[in-house]
């Protein structure tokens, strides 16, 4: 029997970036026992999926070329493995693909059912297209890696989120206000106000002096930053933080890494904790419930086809995106 064929983005080798993204015909996927098939109805990019492209990730992704990159996808489920419970055709889910397989720039695309979570028909695909890695990204650095209480409860805490309107930023600043906690956020001065509205209590213009050197307007000390930015040194945050200050990079670069064992060999109370993500299905079920509440929005930078999936991926590695861009099919 043929196998059915489906239209996907691919790329064949390292480099290119949007010029190298090609469109084929592909089998679709079928799912593992533990995997579900989902028909997407919209999928997201993230900075990690040209990165792997630029073979920053070398040796370990991607695995093997062609490789179909993006692991954010929200549609609806088409088949189940056999030894899926949680899920069953027809039923609308929100889903991360394994980045070790790709697959997530396809009209079809498989993921473990324990990274799977449902949505109900009113929240919309491109609503939470984008929470997979930005969303569970945010919510783990302000849960486990602050141990911030998104139910209100606990100390209060003053968290400064840096880049706070793009994917992880825009959603760290939502998730924090949860919590008992005074937000200061960086963002561009075309962004001011969008920060404001996701409940930021105060926001600063990164190109500003006070804004470039981190201080909070109202002289406060960070008991946490979420570092979503790049390119800041130690020495910029070291000034601004309390005591006991930590800096969440959820970025981490080599000379990141070094501070952080810096600060552990000279046991200093100010620490950086580099992020790697750890997404859990339970996880990104919370997300899509806060969603469905009203607590927590997709800010849509753009919409493209997926038959224009380069224009996607060349504004995403320009830069400066408000929230997330989102692929449509």
């Amino acid at each position: 029997m043929e196998k059915r064929l489906m239209h996907a983005v691919q790329y064949n080798a390292y480099g290119g970036g949007s010029n190298a993204l090609k469109h084929v015909e592909v089998p679709i996927p079928s799912p593992s026992k533990d995997e579900v098939l989902i028909k997407l109805e919209a999928a997201s990019i993230n900075p990690f999926d040209w990165k792997v492209q630029k073979r920053m990730l070398w040796p370990i992704l991607p695995p093997k070329f062609p490789y179909i990159p993006c692991i954010d996808i929200a549609g609806e489920v088409t088949e189940v493995g056999k030894s899926v419970r949680k899920f069953k055709a027809g039923d609308k889910v929100v889903g991360l693909v394994s980045p070790f397989t790709g697959g997530g720039l396809a009209e079809f695309a498989v993921v473990k059912e324990c990274l799977t979570a449902s949505r109900t028909p009113e929240v919309l695909a491109s609503e939470c297209a984008g929470l997979p890695v930005a969303g569970l990204t945010a919510l783990q650095a302000l849960s486990q890696s602050i141990g911030i209480k998104l139910d209100g409860s606990g100390k209060r805490k003053n968290i400064l989120v840096t880049a706070a309107s793009g994917g992880v930023g825009h959603y760290a600043v939502q998730l924090a206000k949860l919590g008992n906690t005074h937000v200061t956020a960086t963002c561009g001065a075309r962004n001011i106000e969008l920060v404001k509205s996701l409940g930021a209590d105060e926001v600063i213009d990164y190109k500003t002096p006070e804004g470039a050197a981190l201080k909070s307007p109202s002289g406060k000390k960070y008991d946490a930053v979420i570092h979503c930015a790049v390119e800041v040194p130690w020495s910029t945050f070291e000034p601004n933080l309390s005591m006991n200050g930590k800096v969440v990079d959820i970025t981490p670069s080599s000379s990141s890494m070094m501070t952080c064992a810096l600060k552990k060999l000279t046991f200093s109370k100010k620490q950086l904790v580099p992020l790697l993500l750890l997404p859990k299905g339970k996880d990104l079920q919370y997300l899509v419930d806060l969603v469905k509440q009203g607590k927590l929005r997709t800010v849509i930078d753009s919409k493209y086809p997926i038959t224009k999936a380069e224009d996607g991926w060349a504004k995403s590695i320009d830069g400066h995106t408000t929230g997330k861009i989102i692929f449509e099919f």
